[in-house]
């Protein structure tokens, strides 16, 4: 049952990625692939406490306001963990972590 959920809320990410990069300018930066990939490793890896569209509970960093000029600090925080988050950098690969921040960058349509 929650792999179902989790492959649906993939399903969902990956067709509203499809249109992010006509809504976002930031999102030109990336590859479409790029943002549809970090997507999905969003709603598999982060949502649980980040939130649906990056707007999760409020002990949570708010994805939505995190400086899209620190991509280093976002790699290094996914990678290494920061406050109550825990390292990622052992689950997830660079350029999964670099995906990511496409998709964090590109944000969610209609927010921004």
């Amino acid at each position: 049952m929650k792999q179902g959920v989790i492959t649906a809320a993939a399903v969902l990410l990956l067709a509203s990625a499809a249109g992010i990069a006509q809504q976002n300018p930031q999102a030109k930066n990336f590859p479409p692939e790029q943002i549809k990939r970090g997507a999905v490793l969003y709603a598999a890896n982060c949502e649980s406490c980040h939130g649906v569209q990056m707007i999760g509970p409020p002990w949570a960093t708010d994805l939505n306001k995190f400086p899209r000029d620190k991509p280093e600090r976002f790699a290094d925080s996914v990678a290494n963990g920061v406050r109550a988050m825990p390292p990622w950098g052992d689950v997830l690969k660079p350029d999964e972590i670099q995906a990511l921040w496409a998709y964090v960058v590109a944000g969610e349509p209609g927010d921004k």
